[in-house]
């Protein structure tokens, strides 16, 4: 994350063990310690990639999981991006054991209703071996740095 002082997110020692800890590789990243934020912004260009990258993993898992109608562009929609990153926060914390509170789980179930409503902008189905390229574009645009190719 985006802290005072000096980028040094290639350093290996950097932040091990301190609350500003380099999440790393999405796919190895401890989300016990540390969690991503909500949002995107402020984050460096390599961490902002890895948010994306984390959250369309997500996004997949919450449209099987759960019948969600995402839509394709749903990554250049601020309220479905915003709905999106907020329900996988939610999620996770149940998945991971971090809560267990059954009618706090109930309450999520109940509001994928209105989620589903924030999810209507669009025409086409969000399909991920179709949409990938798009998506990394957008990331493009927005100034995200790829990391090496074993990380994507």
């Amino acid at each position: 994350m985006s802290w005072p002082g000096e980028d040094r997110w290639n350093d290996p020692d950097h932040g091990r063990g301190d609350e500003d800890a380099d999440p790393g590789d999405a796919e190895d990243w401890d989300g016990a310690q540390t969690r991503w934020p909500l949002g995107w912004r402020g984050l460096y260009p390599r961490e902002r990639w890895l948010w994306f990258h984390q959250l369309w993993c997500d996004v997949c898992m919450l449209r099987d999981r759960y019948g969600l109608p995402i839509r394709s562009g749903w990554w250049a929609n601020e309220i479905q991006l915003e709905a999106l990153a907020a329900l996988a926060a939610w999620v996770g914390r149940y998945d991971s054991g971090e809560w267990d509170d059954p009618p706090g789980k109930l309450a999520l179930l109940y509001d994928l209703e209105h989620v589903t409503a924030l999810l209507r902008a669009g025409s086409d189905p969000f399909v991920p071996t179709r949409d990938r390229p798009a998506f990394e574009s957008h990331l493009v645009s927005l100034g995200c740095a790829a990391p090496g190719p074993d990380t994507r």
